[in-house]
C-alpha cells in the first residue's frame, strides 16, 4: 500500500528543539529508505517539514514505523498518514462524448 505521510509539528516544537535530533533523524530516514518503507521524501514548500511517500502493509504499520523517528520519540512530531490507491477513472476520460 502506498501512503502519503505528512509531518505534524507538535505544540512547542521549534527548529531549535529539532536540532539535537537531526543527525539521528536523517540516519533513521536512510534506514527506512534502505528497508523499502520510504520510497520518496521531499521537503515541504509551504513550511519547514517533510512529505514522505511510503510503502507498507497498512496505515497502522506505517504509523508504527514513523513513530520510531527520533523527533516523534521526543514528542516534537507526529504524522498524518493518508492511504493512496490507483486512479481508476481513466476510462471515463475516453468514453464516447468525452474524447
Amino acid at each position: 500500500m502506498k501512503l502519503l505521510c505528512l509531518d505534524i509539528p507538535q505544540p512547542g516544537a521549534s527548529l531549535e528543539k529539532y536540532q539535537p535530533h537531526m543527525s539521528d533523524e536523517a540516519r533513521h530516514a536512510w534506514q527506512m529508505y534502505k528497508g523499502g518503507i520510504i520510497r520518496d521524501i521531499y521537503f515541504r514548500q509551504d513550511r519547514p517539514g517533510v512529505a514522505i511517500i511510503a510503502e507498507c502493509e497498512s496505515v497502522e504499520t506505517a504509523k508504527q514505523a514513523l513513530s520510531e523517528f527520533p523527533l516523534a520519540k521526543a514528542g516534537l512530531l507526529d504524522w498524518e498518514v493518508i492511504p493512496l490507491g490507483p486512479f481508476l477513472n481513466w476510462e471515463a476520460l475516453f468514453a464516447p462524448g468525452n474524447a
